[in-house]
């Protein structure tokens, strides 16, 4: 293998384990910091939106929890002011202390402020009153809240389903302009590595996601899913009939939305882990709600064939093993020939080692001979890389399931107990090392340059310690990677000797 062709090799390589987490830390982590320098500016621009849209901040005054809602997997409880004051997951993967998961934040699902600053100031001060004070959701149940003031009644009819979605129904005795939430997003699942803050989608397709720390005071019209959501939860309503929403940032520049409409109003609202088949079972529309940062469109492709796999297998780490078999299978044409590429180089070693002494004072007789002697041999210095780039997305792909996948999250194969997170043992990353110092050993190489064959051959033993840390699933990925690019290297080698041996 010549200098050009290991150059190349390495650096693919470097690229395939490093590529996204420069992206995360360069480009995602800068875009989710704030800036306590424009601080007093938040707040100016809170005051400004809040003015422009009439969207009167509530009256503080005491409150007391009037309904409670139980189902199998979560509680919730509704206060005085008809919102959902509270929301408790049960998820036992998540809470080993057996503690439930809050997930309602500072602005409560379904609270409702009127643009008339005087009505807004009694929806307030009056309480709502309720039909049940206490409901168990085995399939679905219904509850109706009641706000009566002196120009106007409310009524919020809600029917609750065991999986956490909830249809609502917002009815007027008479047109008055108001606006409603589906709540701050939930903080539950909160760190740098991921996006979070606002998902708008609009009846036409396209979405608009304001990342926490990015939004400013607008009015996105025709929406008709509007989520707040952190890496695994989320908090949302959705409309068959596009809806006007309102943004406008709190203190911090977070996002708040609003619904704004003068009419009554049906919607349907959910809040709960971001499983895909759940969310799909709602309606389809709303599977965009789970994103996955950059590359969103690969990943959600690639996990319908994981998650496709796992509904086979019933298990993720097997799931991710056949998934890297049928990659190498789609692969195996370009694979192949690679390999078989970087063997004829190495056979050509000794050729090549004759031109460069002949050639060595004009490099560009040497570069025309050498090319010639490829093209006779069907060698190809860059057949090797091929494969490896094309692996690139996929790896990337697999890192950001494994980021944002609350399916993931929890999931155990063999000794590891859970794929998103690192190998307790460091045995995978021990195996991955083994693997690719054997794959170093079979693979023909034929270096020109002494300093390149000790970097290779520390190779191993760098990315050993380098994935050591990095989600378990990945380093299964790469590991059984290797283990399939150690055998199909042996074999072809194999061949390769057997054809040599028939020619001579």
């Amino acid at each position: 293998m010549n200098n050009v062709n290991m150059k190349n090799i390495l650096i693919a390589t470097l690229i395939s384990f490093i590529f996204f987490a420069v992206y995360d830390y360069f480009v995602i982590q800068p875009q989710m910091a704030a800036s306590e320098n424009n601080a007093t500016v938040k707040q100016n621009t809170v005051k400004e939106s809040v003015n422009k849209t009439k969207i009167n901040n509530p009256i503080k005054n005491k409150t007391k929890i009037i309904v409670e809602v139980v189902a199998k997997n979560y509680e919730v409880k509704i206060d005085s002011l008809g919102r959902i004051s509270s929301f408790k997951l049960d998820e036992k993967k998540f809470n080993k202390d057996g503690k439930k998961l809050e997930l309602t934040s500072v602005l409560k699902p379904l609270e409702l402020r009127f643009s008339n600053e005087k009505v807004n100031e009694e929806a307030f001060k009056v309480s709502y009153t309720s039909d049940k004070n206490l409901v168990k959701v085995n399939d679905k149940a219904t509850i109706t809240l009641t706000q009566k003031l002196p120009e106007i009644t409310i009524q919020k009819i809600i029917t609750f389903y065991k999986d956490g979605h909830y249809d609502l129904k917002v009815k007027l005795s008479k047109n008055m302009d108001y606006f409603i939430t589906p709540g701050s997003r939930p903080s539950a699942a909160i760190d740098k590595l991921t996006i979070h803050g606002v998902l708008i989608k609009k009846n036409d397709g396209k979405l608009k996601i304001i990342d926490d720390g990015d939004a400013e005071e607008e009015t996105v019209n025709n929406a008709t899913v509007i989520a707040g959501f952190d890496r695994y939860y989320t908090t949302l309503f959705f409309s068959k009939e596009p809806l006007k929403t309102i943004v406008y940032p709190d203190s911090e520049k977070n996002a708040e939305v609003f619904i704004n409409t003068d009419k009554n109003l049906n919607l349907t609202g959910y809040i709960g882990p971001k499983y895909v088949d759940t969310l799909a079972s709602i309606n389809k529309e709303l599977i965009d709600v789970v994103q996955y940062g950059v590359g969103t469109f690969f990943a959600r492709n690639l996990f319908i064939l994981l998650d496709f796999l796992y509904k086979a297998v019933g298990n993720w780490g097997i799931a991710i093993i056949l998934l890297v078999i049928i990659v190498r299978i789609i692969l195996f044409p370009l694979t192949f020939k690679g390999m078989v590429s970087m063997y004829k180089l190495k056979e050509l070693a000794p050729k090549m080692k004759e031109l460069q002494l002949k050639y060595k004072k004009d490099p560009q007789k040497l570069q025309m001979h050498m090319m010639k002697l490829y093209k006779e041999h069907g060698a190809n210095p860059l057949g090797g890389c091929l494969p490896l780039v094309l692996q690139i997305p996929i790896f990337y792909g697999i890192y950001k399931l494994l980021l944002y996948s609350i399916e993931l999250k929890g999931a155990s194969f063999l000794w590891i107990y859970d794929l998103s997170s690192m190998d307790p043992y460091f045995i995978l990353p021990v195996l991955m090392g083994i693997t690719m110092f054997l794959q170093q050993k079979i693979t023909p190489t034929n270096f020109q340059d002494p300093m390149q064959e000790k970097i290779f051959k520390f190779l191993p033993l760098i990315f050993t310690f380098m994935m050591a840390t990095f989600p378990a699933g990945l380093v299964l990925y790469w590991t059984t990677n290797n283990i399939l690019s150690i055998l199909q290297q042996y074999i072809i080698n194999k061949l390769m000797e057997k054809k040599s041996a028939h020619r001579i």
